[in-house]
């Protein structure tokens, strides 16, 4: 305040700029006098003019308001154009499928941001890994976590019609004991599959089989050569049912609906970077590409 006094010329001009009370600015100046033990302005009916102590500090007061106001513009800016990094995880197979491919329109669109992409099927720890967000897939994450849900996802069980034709359809839950399974070893509650037919029977099954994996793309090979049964989620499948390569199992019965969601580990003071990424996400991902194949 006292630098701006003092570039205005007056206590009046300085409070106006400044959008405080004349009274506010006179209190603050004379608070700073006393803290420096010196007076800073001579004061006369007409004129307001620096002494030679004024003098002395203006240029180093001056220097410390347009730090303040370059610091203000910077908060500013900030909170309107994300800026800064995001370290965000991501499920390995929909990252590379479907994250991956809309990162030149996100860095395009947010030039200021930068982005720390963690790709992994094992379900972090954000608070204790120091991650700012993460897609995380059909299990609901933690009470403590804040989610939101971009679409839903479903699993679903699948064969080759190699494997049909040799070993046969199974028509309900209970005969995948007869087959091999192949499963994924990251599912969110169990390695129980749960199966929920239309008119609202439920079947839990244990898979056994030949192969077990920790990342869902394993699986496609397998299942496209015949060798087991195997659930996969719709953003992998959905090609390989739109070209006819591997068919649904017990299409009656469905298993895990869940879903894709933007966690953070708080709503409370989320930083613009974090925001401006579950838009895009929202934006993009809200209506997929998969669920344009014929399933």
């Amino acid at each position: 305040m006292f630098a701006k006094v003092a570039e205005e010329g007056s206590y009046a001009a300085a409070s106006r700029t400044m959008g405080v009370s004349v009274p506010t600015v006179s209190r603050a100046v004379a608070r700073l006098e006393e803290r420096l033990g010196g007076r800073l302005f001579n004061r006369t009916s007409r004129q307001l003019s620096l002494t030679e102590f004024g003098q002395r500090m203006v240029e180093q007061a001056s220097a410390l308001y347009r730090q303040a106001e370059e610091m203000e513009s910077e908060a500013l800016e900030l909170s309107v154009q994300p800026r800064g990094l995001v370290r965000l995880a991501v499920p390995m197979s929909f990252g590379l499928r479907w994250v991956a491919p809309l990162l030149p329109e996100l860095l395009a669109r947010y030039p200021g941001l930068e982005l720390d992409l963690h790709l992994s099927d094992s379900t972090v720890d954000l608070v204790a890994d120091g991650f700012d967000a993460a897609l995380r897939i059909a299990a609901l994450p933690d009470s403590s976590l804040v989610a939101r849900r971009i679409c839903p996802v479903t699993q679903y069980l699948l064969a080759s019609p190699g494997y049909l034709a040799r070993h046969g359809r199974p028509e309900h839950p209970r005969e995948l004991a007869e087959h091999g399974c192949m499963s994924y070893a990251y599912r969110a509650r169990s390695q129980v599959w749960r199966f929920t037919h239309i008119d609202g029977t439920e079947q839990d099954v244990t898979p056994r089989g030949p192969l077990r994996v920790t990342n869902s793309d394993a699986l496609v090979a397998p299942l496209l050569a015949g060798l087991a049964i195997a659930e996969l989620p719709e953003f992998i499948a959905a090609e390989y049912l739109a070209d006819g390569r591997l068919e649904r199992v017990l299409p009656d019965w469905s298993m895990t609906q869940g879903g894709l969601y933007f966690v953070t580990p708080s709503a409370r003071s989320r930083p613009r970077k974090v925001q401006a990424l579950a838009d895009f996400f929202v934006e993009r991902l809200s209506e997929p590409a998969w669920y344009s194949a014929p399933l």
